[in-house]
C-alpha cells in the first residue's frame, strides 16, 4: 500500500514507522513525507517517534498549526511562547518533544495562513526531490550537536552525494549552457581605521558567487584574521543584489566530486567568518539567494536594507545549500525553519527576516 498525504496521529504514525523495515518505508512512503497530527498528541509518542531517525520528513500539523502560528512565526530566532508553552487542554505536547519534528507549522506559519496549501506544498517538494529532502533533514537533525566547522563538513559531503545524483542531472541537462562572466577584482577591499570592508564586486552578475569570488574572500578573510590592528570585518555588495547565489554557469564543472568536498571545505568563506577573532558585520541588501545569504549568516550582526528578499533555492536543483547555511541559517532561525525554507524555497521579506532572527536590524542602505 502507499501512504497518502494524510496526518496521522502521532501514535499510529510510530506504530507505523515501528512495524517497517527501511524497504518497507520506501514502499509505503514513495514520497518520503510524514505529517504528524498535533491534536492530542501524547510527548512520549512524538519523542519516541522522532528518536527512530527514519529517512522522512516528519511535519508536526493539525489544530496547533492554525491556533499558534501568530505567536510561533514572529518571536525571534525559537519558537515562540505559542509553541513552547501550549496552555491547558490545548492537545499540543510540550516544546522538547515537538523539537524533533523537521518542520513545524506553527513556527513557520503567520495568523490567516493556509495550512492546507502549506502542506501541499512540502507534500509536492518532498516528491519532486525526495534524495535531497531527506539528506537536507538528517543534516538538519545533527545540526545542534556538531560545532559549526563540523557541521560545514557534514554538508560538505552531503553537497557532493547529491552533486551525483540523478536529480540535478535532470536539472543540468535541462538547464542551456551560459557564458562565465568573469572580473578582475571580485571583491574589494578597504581599510577604514580598525575596519576591514569587503565588497562583492560582480554587479552585472548580481554579485553570483563563483570560484574567483570564493577564492578572494577566503584571501581577505584570512589576512583580516591576522592582523590584530582590526577589530572589525565588514561585509557589503555594490550593485542592486547582495548576492544572486551560487554561479550556475559553474555549477556541475568539477571533474572530481571527492576533490571537490577537499576544496569546499578547504577554502570555505563561512569557515573563515568563524575562525575570524573579529567582529564581522553583514550589510545585506536586494536578492540575497543561497549562497547570497549562506555566508552572511554567519556574521556576529546581520543589517538588511527593506527591500532584501532571501531565498534558499538549492532543493529545486535536487541539492541542499553548499555554502554553510545549514548551518549559518539554522542556528540563527532553528532547523524547523530551516528546512521549511529549503524546501519550499519560499522568499523571506525583511520584516519576517527580523522576526525570525535571520537578521539582527533592518535599516535603509548606507
Amino acid at each position: 500500500m502507499a501512504l497518502g498525504a494524510q496526518a496521522l496521529p502521532a501514535g499510529s504514525a510510530l506504530d507505523l514507522v515501528r512495524s517497517l523495515s527501511p524497504a518497507d518505508l520506501a514502499d509505503v512512503f514513495p514520497t518520503p513525507i510524514l505529517l504528524v497530527d498535533l491534536a492530542d498528541a501524547r510527548p512520549d509518542e512524538v519523542a519516541a517517534l522522532t528518536a527512530r531517525r527514519p529517512p522522512l520528513v516528519l511535519v508536526g500539523v493539525g489544530p496547533g498549526a492554525h491556533a499558534g502560528a501568530g505567536a510561533g512565526a514572529g518571536a525571534g530566532p525559537g519558537p515562540g511562547p505559542g509553541a513552547d508553552h501550549p496552555g491547558p487542554g490545548s492537545g499540543r505536547p510540550s516544546i522538547p518533544a515537538l523539537a524533533g519534528l523537521d518542520v513545524l507549522l506553527p513556527e513557520v506559519l503567520a495568523p490567516g495562513d493556509d495550512v492546507d496549501a502549506a502542506v501541499a506544498t512540502l507534500v509536492r517538494a518532498v516528491g519532486e526531490h525526495p534524495e535531497a529532502a531527506v539528506a537536507l533533514v538528517g543534516l538538519l537533525r545533527m545540526a545542534g550537536r556538531l560545532e559549526p566547522l563540523d557541521g560545514l563538513v557534514a554538508e560538505s559531503l552531503a553537497y557532493s552525494t547529491l552533486l551525483a545524483g540523478g536529480d540535478f542531472a535532470r536539472w543540468l541537462a535541462a538547464r542551456p549552457p551560459r557564458e562565465h562572466r568573469p572580473v578582475a577584482q571580485p571583491v574589494l577591499t578597504r581599510r577604514d581605521g580598525d575596519r576591514l570592508v569587503l565588497t562583492f564586486n560582480r554587479p552585472e552578475a548580481r554579485n553570483a558567487f563563483d570560484t574567483a569570488t570564493r577564492d578572494a574572500l577566503v584571501a581577505a578573510l584570512r589576512a583580516a584574521a591576522a592582523d590584530d590592528s582590526l577589530t572589525e570585518v565588514e561585509l557589503a555588495a555594490t550593485g542592486p543584489a547582495f548576492g544572486a547565489g551560487g554561479d550556475l554557469t559553474q555549477f556541475g564543472t568539477a571533474p572530481d566530486l571527492a576533490r571537490a568536498h577537499l576544496v569546499r571545505t578547504g577554502a570555505s568563506a563561512g569557515a573563515e567568518i568563524v575562525r575570524c577573532p573579529h567582529r564581522t558585520v553583514a550589510y545585506i541588501h536586494g536578492a540575497c539567494v543561497g549562497a547570497g545569504i549562506e555566508i552572511p549568516a554567519f556574521a556576529d550582526r546581520v543589517v538588511a536594507a527593506p527591500d532584501v528578499a532571501i531565498q534558499l533555492p538549492e532543493l529545486r536543483l535536487g541539492l541542499v545549500p553548499g555554502a554553510g547555511g545549514t548551518v549559518s541559517v539554522t542556528r540563527r532561525v532553528g532547523r524547523h525553519r530551516a528546512a521549511w525554507m529549503v524546501l519550499t524555497g519560499t522568499f523571506l521579506d525583511a520584516s519576517t527576516a527580523l522576526r525570525w532572527g535571520l537578521v539582527d536590524e533592518v535599516a535603509a542602505p548606507r
